[in-house]
């Protein structure tokens, strides 16, 4: 009988963000992978978890799937964590998915913590429909897909560290306009939570001023669709059947 791997959230910040399900989880499997063990195991002593753990992050992921999945086809029960919010969400966690997928090997995911989630909806931006994005490509694509997102009309997510937010948000301005509205959250569910919302202009003259520290999400509009001009198809016979 094939084993089954669980994919479990842990907080972003705020450790009572933890459930209750996610703690049952992790001590009932029989390894966690985790994406930095010295990370993990803070948080694994402070609920009382004493499941082993084996790394599992983006540096190994690919030479690492193959090996368990097969323990996974045997009859091991796995949890993957990363170090904060949902594995696979710009963490570690897709391959692995993928390949249990494919070799049927049970997955379950449960919910949970993730950064972008509390930050789009506290954005006060629409969010009944909205693109992730993540990081940015560093250097080669970046503007490529810039360009791209420029005419994108959903609301668009974007995660960025704090050391380039002023640069990324100087290449939103000039990619998207600096009058789009943006917001940019940052240290979400952490004592020092704080959300600052205005145009791209505003928030790179705000920035400027004040170094951001901790983790980021900047929650950008989409391009308001284009003026639609209603043309009038009989205007060209009007003036023939007019009587003189």
């Amino acid at each position: 009988m094939a084993g089954k791997l669980y994919i479990v959230p842990t907080p972003v910040g705020n450790l009572d963000d933890m459930t209750p399900r996610a703690i049952e989880v992790l001590k009932s499997v029989d390894i966690i992978l985790a994406e930095d063990t010295r990370t993990s195991g803070v948080l694994l002593k402070h609920f009382g978890i004493a499941t082993p753990m084996r790394s599992h992050h983006k540096f190994n992921e690919h030479e690492a799937v193959s090996a368990v999945v097969t323990q996974l086809l045997g009859d091991a029960v796995m949890a993957l964590i990363s170090d904060a919010g949902t594995p696979g969400i710009s963490d570690p966690g897709f391959l692995l998915s993928r390949e249990c997928r494919r070799q049927g090997v049970e997955v379950e995911t449960l919910p949970g913590a993730t950064a972008f989630v509390p930050a789009l909806v506290n954005s006060g931006l629409p969010c009944d429909r909205f693109v992730f994005v993540g990081f940015l490509p560093p250097k080669k694509g970046r503007a490529t897909l810039l360009d791209e997102l420029s005419g994108q009309q959903l609301t668009m997510v974007f995660y960025e560290s704090p050391v380039r937010l002023l640069k990324t948000l100087q290449q939103f301005a000039q990619a998207f306009g600096g009058d789009r509205e943006a917001s940019v959250v940052r240290e979400i569910s952490k004592l020092h939570n704080t959300t600052h919302n205005g145009t791209l202009d505003e928030l790179v003259a705000y920035f400027t001023d004040n170094a951001p520290r901790g983790e980021i999400v900047v929650v950008v509009a989409g391009c308001p669709p284009a003026a639609t001009v209603k043309v009038d198809k009989y205007a060209a016979f009007k003036g023939k059947n007019a009587k003189v």
